[in-house]
């Protein structure tokens, strides 16, 4: 996503399985390797997690 992706819009490097289909590419946003998985970021469920990042996004908005 050239401009950067708008909170709330599904990745589009996101495959059908929810996997960055960039991972380890030089393409890959710096953001997206700086984003370390921890236990407060993934809790015990993908709810959980799509949560965290969905107010992550959410207090990031320009």
């Amino acid at each position: 996503m050239p401009n950067g992706k708008p909170a709330g819009v599904r990745c589009i490097q996101l495959d059908a399985q929810n996997r960055c289909k960039i991972f380890g590419n030089p393409e890959r946003p710096a953001f997206c390797g700086g984003l370390q998985p921890s236990i407060e970021m993934c809790g015990g469920t993908r709810e959980h997690a799509i949560a965290w990042l969905s107010r992550l996004e959410i207090l990031t908005q320009p």
